[in-house]
Parts: structure tokens; C-alpha cells; sequence
């Protein structure tokens, strides 16, 4: 079910990318197809959207990239390998802090960061231990937050960008029909008004994506931080002072 997730998230993230692909090699409109009451052309209406509408498609990508990353790397089993965990547990166990500390810095991830924070506390007072432990925990769930948050800037900027070239397209729109010494046909500000609504849609189809992706990467990462917070919590439990 994961693999068919992620075929689907690559799809959806490089769908912007292949009709910006299709637009260079044609280089031109194709016609458009014969409905009865004409039509505008996808490729033809992206082109229209000009260099602002390519940096919107290059932000696509660059969010797709990222979403494909985030679900591969931002997962129980890459943050806590089961592998790993239970060595340390182990090592633990057996007394043998000084190996699962050289096995934490060997495999640095999330939960060996946190778990090596821990054991370099071990023999001073289980507070020192846990407030370590505690800190390292936030700082590791700070990085994860940050890794994400560039898709909250990517979902920011796109409607801004698309703005931009709606307010672009209309102030040459209207500088056309300025310049106009007498009656002004609609063919000649059309472009200006196909780039102003093709931006926008450009960048709504950036955002609105993005930032559902951005929210559920950010639960994500709360509830996994939870997770490992948790179990590490737990292996430690063994060098609270019993009254």
C-alpha cells in the first residue's frame, strides 16, 4: 500500500513538470481540439503564462521532490530502525554503555541521537539524565519540523507568485488598451489576460497540494516524535533510583 502511495505522490508532484516539458519540446500551441465551440490548448495556456508561470512549474517540482523525500526518510522505521533499537536495548541491559554509545554515534538518526544524549548521562543523577534526554528529544523534533516547513514556504509563495503575474498580466492589459488611439480589439490584450488567470492557476495548483501535503507531514512528524519519545522514555526507566 506504501509503494502505491508513493507511485501516486510522484505522479501528482511531477504532473506540473511534464506539461512544462511538453510546452518547450512543441514549442508552439497545438491546435486545439475540435469540440464544436473550440477550446484553449494546455500547453498553449501554459506558455501563455510566461516566466513567471515557469518558476511556478519549477516550485512544482521542487515540492515534489520534497513530498517524495518526506515519505521515504520521515517514518518509524528510517527515524527508530527495530534493528537498531533492540542492540542498544541489549547493550543496555547487559551494562554495556560504552558499545551502545559508539553503536548511537556509528548510526546517527533520530532515536540513536536521543538514546546517546541519554547514556553519556548515565551515573549522574537520573534528572541530569532525563532533562538530556528531554532537550535532545526537541532538538531532533525541531530539525524534522524545519525539514518540512519548506513545503509551508513553497505553499506560501505560490499563490504570491501567481498574484503576481495576475496583477502583471492585468496592468499590461490595461497599459494596451491605454496606448490605444482608437477602438482596441479583444485579440490584443487577450495574452496579457490569459497570462494574469493562467499564473493564478498555476500557483493555486502548487498550493493547495502542497499544503495539504505540508499538514500531514507535520502530524506525522508529531506523532512519530511521540512514538520514539515514548519508547526511549521507556528504556531508560531502568536507571530511575527505585525508593
Amino acid at each position: 500500500m506504501s509503494r502505491l502511495r508513493l507511485i501516486f505522490f510522484a505522479s501528482a508532484g511531477f504532473l506540473l513538470t511534464s506539461s512544462f516539458a511538453a510546452a518547450l519540446q512543441e514549442g508552439a500551441a497545438a491546435p486545439a481540439a475540435d469540440d464544436g465551440g473550440g477550446g484553449t490548448d494546455i500547453m498553449a495556456a501554459i506558455q501563455s503564462a510566461g516566466i513567471i508561470g515557469y518558476l511556478i512549474i519549477a516550485m512544482s517540482m521542487v515540492a515534489g521532490a520534497l513530498i517524495i523525500e518526506h515519505f521515504t526518510s520521515i517514518k518509524r522505521d528510517k527515524l527508530a530502525p527495530p534493528e537498531t533499537v533492540d542492540e542498544i536495548e541489549e547493550l543496555l541491559a547487559e551494562g554495556n554503555y560504552q558499545e551502545a554509545l559508539d553503536l548511537c554515534e556509528a548510526e546517527p538518526c533520530f532515536f540513536t541521537n536521543v538514546a546517546a544524549s541519554g547514556i553519556r548521562k548515565i551515573g549522574h543523577p537520573f534528572e541530569a539524565l532525563e532533562k538530556s534526554v528531554e532537550e535532545m528529544e526537541d532538538e531532533e523534533s525541531v530539525k524534522l519540523q524545519q525539514k518540512i516547513g519548506w513545503l509551508s514556504l513553497i505553499a506560501g509563495i505560490g499563490p504570491m507568485m501567481g498574484l503576481f503575474g495576475t496583477v502583471t498580466g492585468m496592468v499590461g492589459a490595461f497599459a494596451t488598451i491605454a496606448d490605444a488611439k482608437g477602438g482596441v480589439e479583444p485579440s490584443e490584450f487577450a495574452g496579457d489576460i490569459s497570462m494574469a488567470l493562467m499564473t493564478t492557476v498555476l500557483g493555486l495548483t502548487v498550493a493547495i497540494p502542497t499544503t495539504g501535503f505540508y499538514a500531514f507531514f507535520k502530524n506525522k512528524v508529531t506523532i512519530t516524535s511521540l512514538e520514539i519519545g515514548a519508547m526511549i522514555e521507556e528504556m531508560f526507566e531502568r536507571f530511575r533510583p527505585t525508593e
